[in-house]
């Protein structure tokens, strides 16, 4: 009997100490696919593999995170993909505006709904840039000179076609009483190329996209497109840092746009793992290489999670909707 009790007691305060040790958190068990849904040398393939980097050098996560780009149908062949993943923690997507426009524009069936919102990293600008050797310094001097032009003779280099530049594209002719030719390109890298080329006459693109050949002296930013002057004061050419350039608005083109950096995950995945991939990306976005990265590309540093995140986004939604109406966009019912 006394063996007994002490076997019964030894079985108690095992079951007891197993009870007390802190469940260990989950954490990839496999290499993580970290989807861009957009071509190479844009903003989200640069940010995306910065993070990469980032994650390797640190040994923030134990698996690697492997950046693939599935650009096809505007996006929509990596945001299909993410939707057909249920369930599967070891699948992430950094997000750009064709998480609204290319089901709004296509019909391709798919909603930002259908993914787990994760993190807002920050928001990227547009900035209004022409080629240096061209002799306009304002935005008010090159509107002016296209409103002088017979319509479309100006060209306008963008991402995609019914995706943000081209929407962004459309505000500018409706607030400047202007007309472009729009010219679709598969990404951010191959737009500023195309204007360094004189191939277009003027882009939008996002500062991190351009910010090499401005620094080179071969592009000139106009303006910015948000309600306020990026806050960056150091430098970037000779004369110029981000600061310097003025709000499309002080420059009298009364149009406002920002875009989402953000990650996702399939749905149906635990909450566990979101937790870790926020957790995750706080990491990142304390390195001195991602606070370089921001300030480089003049970015709007503002991090959501959880149901701040996901308003944002319903937001946003309701946004695009409207602006693709406007413009003409919406895939037909």
């Amino acid at each position: 009997m006394k063996i007994q009790r002490l076997f019964s007691g030894a079985v108690v305060a095992l079951f007891a100490a197993i009870m007390a040790a802190p469940v260990a958190a989950w954490e990839p068990s496999k290499p993580v696919e970290f989807i861009i849904p957009a071509g190479t040398g844009g903003g989200a393939d640069q940010m995306a593999r910065l993070i990469q980097g980032i994650v390797a050098k640190h040994n923030l996560m134990k698996q690697p995170l492997i950046p693939v780009n599935k650009s096809g149908g505007a996006g929509a062949e990596g945001f299909l993909e993410v939707k057909a993943a249920k369930g599967d923690p070891h699948k992430i997507i950094i997000t750009l505006s064709n998480l609204f426009t290319t089901p709004m524009a296509t019909g391709v069936p798919f909603n930002w709904k259908d993914m787990t919102p994760v993190s807002m990293l920050a928001l990227d600008n547009f900035v209004l840039w022409v080629n240096a050797e061209d002799p306009y310094k304002t935005a008010k001097e090159f509107l002016d000179a296209v409103k002088k032009a017979p319509p479309n003779t100006f060209k306008m280099g963008g991402t995609g076609a019914k995706q943000e530049d081209q929407i962004l594209t459309v505000a500018i002719e409706k607030a400047a009483g202007v007309k472009f030719t729009y010219i679709p390109f598969k990404g951010g890298g191959a737009v500023a190329t195309q204007l360094v080329g004189k191939h277009v006459n003027a882009t939008v693109n996002n500062p991190i996209e351009a910010v090499a050949n401005w620094r080179a002296g071969k592009l000139r930013a106009l303006c910015v497109f948000d309600d306020e002057r990026m806050p960056y004061k150091t430098r970037v050419t000779d004369t110029q840092s981000w600061f310097d350039i003025p709000t499309c608005r002080e420059a009298g083109v009364s149009t406002e746009y920002v875009m989402l950096r953000g990650i996702f995950m399939p749905a149906g995945v635990p909450p566990e793992a979101v937790n870790f991939y926020v957790d995750l990306f706080n990491k990142v976005r304390a390195t001195p290489e991602w606070k370089k990265f921001m300030e480089d590309g003049a970015f709007n540093q503002t991090f959501l999670t959880g149901k701040a995140y996901a308003d944002w986004v319903s937001k946003a939604e309701v946004l695009h909707r409207d602006l693709m109406k406007e413009a003409g966009f919406l895939a037909k019912p």
